[in-house]
């Protein structure tokens, strides 16, 4: 029998300040949340963030090279730590008893404690939603599935930039590798 374990990742303010353009998409991903709480399932969110003076990050990094020079990280940004912007959006936030995972890349495992956080609970399934598809979705999709976790992603709590990027990869890539659903279908599926 599987136990399976929701994971919120990268819904940070300034993350979703730059994907604004589903208006929807904040209640779409509180309802799955609200749901996998009444189903039992361990909601963990997963945040990118830094040290101050990110330490971590090095300019050949292509995703996060530039910030520890950037005017933001200059004044505090660049969710390092006590940087507005890292935190998760207010509309989705933790609740008591909810892990939240710092990564230090792309993927959810990346520089994390995630694999024993998910180990330790005995979790062996995942329900996978994020921005941006192409980034923390596709890098945590890939990784998990070499660790064996069983996957779903729920296309529609997923975010990119690239409309035709995240039907791409929801449609054609991640299905290799995971189950593919909307929120109310697995909201459905979970409230049986």
């Amino acid at each position: 029998m599987t136990k399976s374990a929701l994971l919120v990742m990268d819904v940070q303010q300034g993350i979703v300040e730059r994907f604004g353009e589903d208006p929807a998409y904040l209640s779409r991903l509180r309802e799955v949340i609200d749901a996998a709480r009444t189903g039992g399932l361990p909601v963990v969110y997963v945040v990118v963030g830094f040290r101050t003076g990110h330490p971590e990050i090095t300019s050949r990094n292509k995703n996060f090279g530039a910030l520890p020079g950037s005017e933001s990280a200059l004044h505090g940004g660049g969710f390092a730590e006590g940087d507005p912007a890292a935190r998760i959006h207010p509309d989705v936030a933790p609740q008591p008893g909810d892990v939240v995972v710092t990564k230090k890349r792309v993927s959810a495992f990346a520089g994390s404690d995630l694999d024993m956080v998910l180990r330790a609970g005995g979790i062996d399934s995942l329900v996978l939603t994020g921005i941006a598809t192409s980034g923390v979705v596709l890098s945590t999709l890939r990784q998990a599935a070499d660790l064996d976790f069983v996957l779903t992603v729920l296309e529609d709590c997923c975010l990119d930039a690239d409309p035709e990027v995240h039907r791409v990869l929801t449609g054609k890539v991640f299905p290799r590798q995971a189950d593919v659903l909307t929120a109310d279908a697995w909201v459905r599926a979970a409230g049986k």
